[in-house]
């Protein structure tokens, strides 16, 4: 029997994988569509302190390989998600990680304080990196000094790991990285959706109502290996691999790339099976190379010679 297993932060994970923040509602959703026992973990939507309705609709608009998204991070707020989801969500045999969400430290800060209360969760992961807003996540997420300040003030107040889920919008997502790293941050998420728009050329009108929302899914995919590539390269922390993860296959590849888990999102919306199926793939692939851990594949990438000791693998030069 393989072992799936992975450790962040001093917690154990049944396997790699885990559902997306906003992709898999509140976890108990999908429970009459899959077993969630079978999960590693579980990100929960992003929780605000307050109730928030989101953006106005149109909010979700399909594209080539995947979607556009402005949801605008609707949510119930936390104290409605201590109440009446988490004692739902503690029945289930998997690690529940309550993604967390402000318009400024203080408000991050008041979400930390109702959950640090509740029993049932396994740590917090911030959002310094939704563009669907239009003030709060992106400010945090696009300058390490403010995301490092904000991880630093969450990590004196949590009773929990932290983890920091980052911003592909960055100038330079491995200085963030590194931020949050030395502001104690115990793992880093990477990544968010990337800024994208989408036009009805009949009415010639955006088909987002806020113009601009967040690419995801598969077409996302080789900009967020590449970002976990080379953040697990300059940071020690766990590294937790999104975008575009769809197959048991995209899974191994940011595995392989150096993140110690992954996150699937976009694919729950056409198939809720589709992380059982990664899991049920990561054992198939395991045992066939005759592997009784995942372990040995974590950051095992081979890279040619001449660029094994570069720090970010620098962009190799292109011929004009």
């Amino acid at each position: 029997m393989v072992d799936l297993s992975v450790t962040i932060a001093g917690i154990r994970f049944k396997n790699p994988v885990l559902t997306a923040s906003g992709t898999f509602g509140y976890g108990v959703e999908f429970a009459p569509l899959l077993d969630l026992n079978a999960l590693g973990g579980i990100c929960t939507k992003g929780l605000s302190y307050r109730p928030l309705e989101g953006n106005p609709p149109p909010r979700i608009v399909e594209t080539h390989g995947g979607m556009i998204n402005s949801i605008g991070l609707q949510n119930i707020g936390v104290e409605a998600f201590v109440r009446d989801v988490l004692p739902q969500l503690r029945q289930y045999d998997t690690r529940i990680i309550a993604n967390v969400f402000g318009f400024n430290r203080d408000e991050y800060l008041d979400v930390i304080r109702v959950l640090n209360d509740a029993d049932g969760v396994d740590a917090y992961e911030l959002n310094i990196s939704c563009p669907n807003v239009s003030s709060g996540g992106m400010e945090f997420g696009n300058d390490p000094g403010e995301a490092a300040r904000l991880t630093e003030a969450c990590k004196r107040l949590a009773h929990r790991p932290v983890f920091v889920k980052l911003s592909p919008n960055a100038p330079d997502i491995g200085d963030v990285a590194v931020a949050v790293e030395k502001a104690g941050a115990d793992a880093v998420s990477v990544t968010n959706t990337i800024l994208g728009m989408s036009v009805d050329i009949y009415t010639r009108r955006p088909r987002l109502a806020t113009v601009m929302g967040g690419v995801s899914g598969p077409a996302i995919k080789p900009i967020a290996l590449r970002m976990v590539f080379q953040v697990a390269r300059r940071v020690a922390i766990p590294v937790i691999g999104i975008g575009g993860i769809a197959t048991a296959e995209d899974a191994l590849e940011f595995l392989i790339a150096g993140a110690t888990a992954i996150q699937v999102g976009t694919a729950n919306y056409y198939d809720p099976l589709a992380s059982i199926k990664i899991i049920d793939g990561l054992n198939r692939y395991c045992k066939q190379r005759s592997l009784d851990s995942i372990l040995p594949l974590i950051g095992s990438i081979e890279l040619p010679t001449n660029l094994r000791n570069a720090e970010g693998c620098q962009q190799p030069d292109v011929a004009s």
